[in-house]
């Protein structure tokens, strides 16, 4: 009988060991406040298993057998939803938030059903032009690297074909049209080696494993976005587990070594804690470019206190650090960012720190508020080698660029359910901006000391700061059971230019039949000039003079009509087509080529353009396609192609393509796993990615005068008048996982051979003062990215 006990024991024993969990939060849609006593079920179980939301929604869902599962939540007079492809593994628990949307009709009964769409937006007021995206899928898709920005690119009117940097170009618009939201505040650029104003790198700063299910949104964005011409990425941080401790241990070629831990604080109130540290890995085995090191380190955290009588408070912060020495002597042909007769330094940070307090007001409102800080600086200095190996050689400093700017942010939105029809959210977000702006060069500069080489001199030195006001309002209104309408009003006034203006919103959603929804949207969209054109200073009588800080916001209206159908069970497809019509962009005042929406293509600002006027144009117009089937049947795929063109005129008043209109993309992506080992519970996948993409424009160099000037000087009258060879590139990836029989552990092991063909994709054209030609330098190769991550 001992022995019978025994062995049952043991039995319990690993069959508990080699399951996982599944816990989460259910919330009404429109109010955002939990449900309590919704059900939850386990679906495909042999024996039924479900369980009940707590009072403040919580559900916790025990012993569920490792692999892709499926829940159906339910609640009396709510559409029923269910959410499938929940990845279960033995090393941690899965932590997921549902949303239900409350029937049209009072209801006694459940008579509706959905399920999770991530074409949709988490964003109850965005129906055209937005898709919401997890962490599962940052890590899952080839040749990611484990990158948000790199992971948006896949999605159709997305653009960033450039292997070097993660650059997010939304249907032609400029990168710096981009804006960035963490936890509802804006924030500068969330990468390692970024430069001011500019919303991309080579590394992101951002760890993936904080994040929870986001928005990203690429047109005629909702009203409580502003300050954003091009599109918006919406982020947000996943709280901790709040019952029991995990921790995860991480290498990567390009994440570096990371660490992850995560459990209870305040377990009373539902606290918890969220850290995770990196730094890089990819400097010990190279391959990043650059014949030079890349060091780069960050740190992310949120805490949430718990619920009390008060509220229920949190704090977040991202912290990163980035540096790199480009010296010439370690100068190599296919280095993407050095030069044989040049040393040049490299620095950058970034911080933010941010609290948020979160109030119910009685059972179907809540206000939310947000007070943050923010900063990033970028440091370049370049030494000049003169006369290289002669015996004349010697070294000066060349450049100097500083930079640095910083922004404290204060938000707060009320939102209300007022009956299951209408939703209202009304807030207010309030910036100021400082920047400390400091750039000298001896390029194009004349010797007035004698001393044979050009002057070191000081173009911009600015020490500025101006405050922006942003009030909006914004309904969802249930007409019928089928039409759906999103209005608002968001307005800007920034104390700089002196400028207010306000902005309508609308998208309407139709649903034609249960597999079929039609969708509009239109919005007028504002965007502040980007800080470092903004502040350009000029000397004028001895005086010196910021003569851009009056220019007017630039003006993007958008118009987006889309179709959704779905297709079979686990396929859908999405149409949509754009215009995009832009003015009030910044151009010189005298005949020429500039135009403030061709700023973003490159790592820096232009620096001499201190005659501007708020009148230039610009026009974006395409057609986008979307195929998506969610995973099932053990795999996944996804199709995404963009026809588009990007244009600008600037005051020589020829129309002329913007540097990101590359005319084409189209991304294919698809994935199957296998279960294999004892019970099926270890999981052996493999994921491929091709794209292929029209080149950018560039504009192309004046070789006689580069070779006079001794540096490189462009065709300005041809400005983007040629294109790079179309961008293609294959990546296959293989991952297995490991879960363990007796322990709540598992080990993922993956290898990710990006650019597997070898293809010389170009990165630039450009003079080299060593040859006095123009040359060809390459992207990346092949390179075999790989990975491993314990988790207990």
């Amino acid at each position: 009988m001992k022995l019978i006990k025994f062995l049952a024991l043991m039995i319990c024993a690993v069959s508990f060991a080699q399951s996982g969990v599944i816990k989460g939060r259910i919330l009404d849609k429109q109010s955002e406040l939990p449900l309590m006593g919704a059900s939850v079920e386990l679906l495909g179980s042999e024996t039924p298993r479900g369980v009940i939301t707590d009072f403040d929604g919580y559900f916790t869902l025990t012993e569920i057998p490792v692999g892709r599962k499926a829940i159906r939540v339910s609640y009396i007079g709510y559409e029923t939803n269910t959410i499938p492809d929940i990845e279960v593994s033995t090393g941690k628990d899965v932590d997921i938030t549902v949303a239900l949307i409350e029937s049209y009709a009072k209801l006694d009964a459940v008579v509706l059903t959905s399920s999770t769409n991530k074409i949709k937006s988490l964003n109850k007021f965005s129906a055209v032009s937005a898709r919401q995206f997890g962490v599962k899928e940052v890590g899952r898709y080839a040749g990611g690297r484990s990158d948000v920005a790199r992971l948006v690119s896949n999605f159709a009117g997305v653009a960033s074909p450039d292997d070097s940097r993660n650059d997010i170009v939304v249907r032609g618009n400029s990168p710096t049209g981009l804006l960035w939201r963490v936890e509802g505040i804006p924030i500068p650029s969330p990468n390692h080696f970024s430069a001011l104003g500019t919303t991309g790198s080579p590394v992101s700063a951002l760890n993936p494993n904080l994040l929870k299910n986001s928005d990203f949104i690429t047109s005629a964005f909702p009203a409580e976005y502003g300050n954003a011409i091009g599109g918006v990425f919406d982020l947000g941080f996943r709280n901790g587990n709040k019952d029991e401790y995990e921790y995860s241990f991480q290498m990567g070629a390009f994440t570096g070594l990371e660490a992850t831990a995560e459990g209870p604080l305040n377990r009373k109130n539902n606290g918890s804690f969220l850290v995770a540290a990196r730094y890089s890995l990819i400097g010990l085995i190279g391959g990043a470019g650059t014949s030079d090191t890349p060091n780069y380190s960050d740190i992310s955290f949120n805490l949430n206190l718990g619920k009390s009588k008060l509220g229920t408070f949190s704090i977040f912060g991202i912290m990163g650090t980035s540096s790199i020495d480009l010296i010439g002597e370690d100068f190599d042909e296919e280095d993407l960012f050095s030069a044989e007769d040049e040393n040049s330094y490299v620095s950058s940070n970034i911080g933010v720190l941010g609290a948020k307090h979160l109030l119910s007001i009685g059972e179907k409102s809540y206000l939310k508020t947000v007070i943050a800080g923010a900063s990033n600086s970028s440091d370049f200095e370049e030494d000049r080698i003169i006369d290289l190996n002669t015996d004349n050689e010697r070294i000066i400093r060349f450049a100097e660029n500083n930079n640095e700017e910083t922004r404290l942010t204060f938000s707060t939105l009320f939102n209300t359910k007022i009956n299951n029809k209408l939703t209202l959210r009304t807030g207010v977000l309030l910036e100021n901006f400082s920047a400390d702006l400091d750039r000298k060069q001896r390029d194009e500069q004349e010797d007035l000391n004698d001393d044979g080489d050009p002057d070191l001199v000081t173009i911009r030195s600015i020490n500025g700061s101006y405050n922006v006001f942003q009030p909006y309002i914004q309904t969802k209104y249930r007409l019928t059971e089928k039409l759906t309408l999103n209005t608002g009003i968001h307005a800007m006034y920034s104390d700089l230019n002196k400028q207010f203006v306000v902005e309508p919103r609308a998208s309407m959603s139709y649903r034609i039949h249960p597999k079929h929804t039609i969708n509009l949207g239109y919005g007028l969209h504002h965007q502040n000039i980007a800080t470092p054109l903004l502040f350009l200073n000029e000397e004028v009588n001895g005086v010196i003079t910021n003569p851009n800080e009056n220019l007017d916001f630039v003006r993007s209206q958008h118009y987006v009509l889309g179709y959704d159908v779905k297709i079979a069970p686990n396929w859908r497809a999405k149409i949509e087509t754009y215009y995009q019509k832009i003015d009030n962009a910044a151009i010189d005042e005298s005949p020429s080529s500039y135009s403030s929406l061709t700023e973003g293509a490159d790592f820096t600002f232009s620096s001499d353009n201190t005659d501007l006027v708020s009148s230039g144009t610009g026009e974006n117009i395409g057609l986008e396609l979307t195929l998506e089937k969610s995973f099932s049947k053990g795999y996944h795929a996804m199709i995404t192609s963009s026809l588009f063109e990007s244009t600008y005129k600037a005051s020589d008043g020829i129309e002329r393509s913007t540097p990101f209109n590359s005319g084409y993309i189209v991304n294919f992506l698809a994935g199957k796993e296998f279960k294999f080992g004892e019970n099926k519970k270890n999981i052996f996948s493999i994921d491929a990615r091709f794209v292929t993409s029209g080149g950018n424009r560039f504009t192309p160099v004046n070789l006689l005068a580069s070779q006079n000037e001794g540096s490189e000087i462009l065709q300005d009258h041809l400005a983007f008048s040629e294109q790079y060879e179309d961008y293609l590139r294959l990546d296959l990836k293989f991952g297995v996982t490991f879960n363990s029989n007796k322990k709540k552990t598992s080990h993922k092991f993956y290898i990710d051979f990006q650019n597997l063909t070898d293809r010389d994709n170009v990165f630039v054209r450009r003079y080299n003062r060593g040859t006095s030609n123009v040359e060809q330098i390459n992207q990346i190769g092949f390179f075999p990215d790989f990975g491993y991550r314990f988790q207990f």
